[in-house]
C-alpha cells in the first residue's frame, strides 16, 4: 500500500519544518503538511496561557489541560479525514507523552499506510538553534531532545545534528512507496 501520512516527531527545534519544506520539494506528489506549532499558534489567546489550554515553564517545559487535548484530538481526526479522503499528509509532531503520544496517532490512523519517522538532534545544537529562532522558551529544546522519542517506534530515524534538512527529506523520500 502506498505510504498515506508522514508523522515526523521530534523535538523542538530539531529541524522537523525544516525537513518538511524540503519534503514537499522532492516528493513528486503534493503533500500538505500540518505541524503542531501551527495548531498551537490556530489557539485562542486565553488557551495560551491556561491550565485548560498549554502553558510553557519558565524552565522551557510545556503542560497541555483537557480543553487543549479535546482540541488537539479533533485536529487529529481532520488530519486522518483528510487521509482517508486520498490526500497524503505530513505531519510535524512534538510528542510530548512519547510511546502515549505515538499510540493516539496509531489509533486515529488505523487502516492508513503510515511512514514514522524519529528526527533526532543533539541537545546542545537544537539549543544553539532555539536561541536563534528566538521564538522559543529557552530550555525547551534541551528538555524535549530525548523524551519525545521514549518508547516510540520508527521506520526511520534522521538525525540533523550534522546532516541537512534536504538530505534528510532525500532519505525518508526514498522510503515513501
Amino acid at each position: 500500500m502506498a505510504t498515506q501520512v508522514i508523522i515526523l516527531n521530534g523535538g523542538s527545534s530539531s529541524g522537523k519544518s525544516g525537513i518538511v519544506r524540503c519534503l514537499q520539494a522532492v516528493l513528486p506528489d503534493p503533500w500538505p503538511a500540518f505541524g503542531v506549532d501551527s495548531f498551537v499558534d490556530a489557539l485562542p489567546a486565553k488557551m495560551q496561557a491556561s491550565d485548560a489550554g498549554i502553558t510553557f515553564a519558565a524552565d522551557g517545559g510545556v503542560s497541555v489541560g483537557a480543553d487543549f487535548m479535546a482540541l488537539q484530538a479533533a485536529w487529529t481526526e481532520g488530519i486522518v479525514a483528510m487521509a482517508r479522503a486520498g490526500a497524503r499528509i505530513i505531519v510535524d509532531d512534538v510528542f510530548l507523552g512519547g510511546a502515549e503520544s505515538q499510540e493516539r496517532w496509531r489509533k486515529a490512523l488505523d487502516g492508513l499506510a503510515v511512514l514514522w519517522v524519529g528526527v533526532r538532534c543533539e541537545s546542545a545544537v537544537a539549543a544553539g538553534r532555539e536561541i536563534a529562532r528566538g521564538d522559543r522558551v529557552p530550555g525547551m529544546a534541551a528538555l524535549q531532545a530525548e523524551v519525545v522519542h521514549e518508547g516510540v517506534a520508527y521506520d526511520l530515524e534522521v538525525d540533523t545534528t550534522h546532516t541537512e534538512s534536504l538530505v534528510c527529506a532525500r532519505t525518508i523520500a526514498d522510503r515513501v512507496s
